[in-house]
């Protein structure tokens, strides 16, 4: 499981940097990404980084976030600028491949008001 930290409200054109560290020391380094829930609608990914460091964006938040990690310090990143209202939700990090993934942290709420 992993514990996301990082967000808050912010006003439209704010930015929010965002970091998922693993509940348990760990030396994996599997890909991983962010994922995000509006209120009434699905879960989604917006941003994935594989073990080799390969980007992947959500079309709505390309060169807006970027997602980053520090394998030495096991953190993953999302840096997240030019916020928008509908970028409003809950964040979660997990692994990339979502046949690996069991359960889901709490999540960072993400508020963008305009």
């Amino acid at each position: 499981q992993f514990v996301e930290s990082g967000g808050g409200s912010v006003q439209t054109g704010g930015s929010l940097t965002l970091s998922c560290e693993p509940s348990q020391s760990t030396d994996s380094r599997p890909a991983m990404a962010w994922y995000r829930q509006a209120p009434g609608k699905r879960r989604e990914s917006v941003a994935g980084i594989s073990i080799t460091g390969v980007t992947r964006y959500l079309n709505s938040v390309r060169g807006r976030f970027t997602i980053s990690r520090d394998s030495v310090k096991n953190i993953l990143y999302l840096q997240m600028n030019n916020l928008k209202p509908e970028d409003t939700a809950i964040y979660y990090c997990n692994y990339q491949y979502t046949g690996s993934i069991s359960s889901w942290g709490q999540g960072t709420q993400v508020t963008v008001s305009s």
